[in-house]
């Protein structure tokens, strides 16, 4: 088994050529290799927020396993914090805030890595709003495309600066930072805006999950706002056939693609886009940006 030395920690390594993309041949090694790669801007994401991971440990085709309690094995210098506040039973979660931990939860086969709106310092208070713009039957990304610029130029007039990534799957994902606040009191707000969102394009937004109402509209998911739920981190890899990435964009380029396929972004993608854009969330991390939501 090889070995490596990470900023000071002796990882063991394993498994490096078994293949977990079956449809491309992407292996572990290359998922360590992008993980490592991204490291730079992932992190900042990730810093204080309790992992939930989505391990793959057979490759995308084979089960998967969910963990938000701590591994079993978890080296001692892994960062663990007792979580008190979402459910009734606490729990010993992971926190993901240097590039030893970022390379020890790939080599787990933890493709995918899932973050709540709040940092362990206030459990249950959310610092960033979110919106998953989830396409149903007969429509996809550029439908949640109109979706999110009417979502977009709503929350300017609350004074909310909100980002955009794909999911990483068909749809898409809007973050905005906002100040620290009760992630109820968050949720009753993106709710409220869902329910406008489905005023204002009745034939295309729904705020219900119910799969009866979703052909050819888009679901905008309002409930990850509670303090218990999570949302793909920016810079994870999706367990879908090719190693799709949930990935930052530009308004811009959100607004003037003319295919869907123009927002799929692969692993293999992200070093030059990093390099020629930076990273696009960053605005995302500047406390000057974090705004009050309306009392009402």
């Amino acid at each position: 088994m090889p070995y490596t030395e990470v900023e000071g920690r002796r990882l063991a390594l394993s498994n490096l050529d078994k293949v977990l993309y079956p449809a491309t041949g992407f292996t572990k090694g290359e998922a360590l290799h992008y993980y490592v790669t991204v490291a730079e801007a992932l992190l900042p994401h990730l810093q204080g927020r309790p992992v939930s991971f989505l391990r793959y440990p057979d490759g995308v085709d084979s089960t998967a396993f969910f963990a938000k309690n701590v591994p079993p094995g978890a080296p001692d210098w892994v960062t663990v914090r007792e979580i008190t506040e979402i459910s009734s039973t606490p729990m010993r979660q992971v926190l993901i805030e240097d590039l030893a931990t970022l390379v020890w939860a790939a080599n787990l086969a933890a493709l995918e890595l899932h973050t709540h709106q709040w940092r362990v310092e206030h459990e249950a208070r959310a610092d960033r709003l979110v919106f998953d713009l989830d396409p149903g039957p007969g429509a996809g990304v550029l439908e949640c495309r109109t979706v999110a610029l009417w979502l977009q130029e709503r929350l300017s007039a609350d004074d909310i600066t909100v980002l955009p990534k794909t999911s990483g799957g068909k749809g898409l994902h809007l973050l905005a930072p906002i100040e620290v606040t009760a992630s109820s009191a968050a949720s009753a707000y993106a709710k409220r805006i869902a329910l406008e969102a489905e005023a204002a394009l009745p034939a295309l937004a729904i705020s219900k999950m119910a799969k009866a109402l979703r052909p050819g509209k888009v679901f905008v998911d309002h409930s990850q706002n509670a303090a218990a739920k999570t949302t793909a981190a920016p810079y994870t890899l999706r367990a879908k056939q090719q190693p799709r990435v949930s990935t930052p964009l530009t308004w811009d380029e959100l607004a003037e693609a003319g295919t869907a396929d123009e927002l799929v972004f692969l692993a293999n993608a992200l070093p030059a886009r990093l390099e020629r854009h930076g990273d696009l969330l960053a605005p995302l991390l500047d406390p000057e940006l974090a705004r009050p939501l309306p009392s009402t």
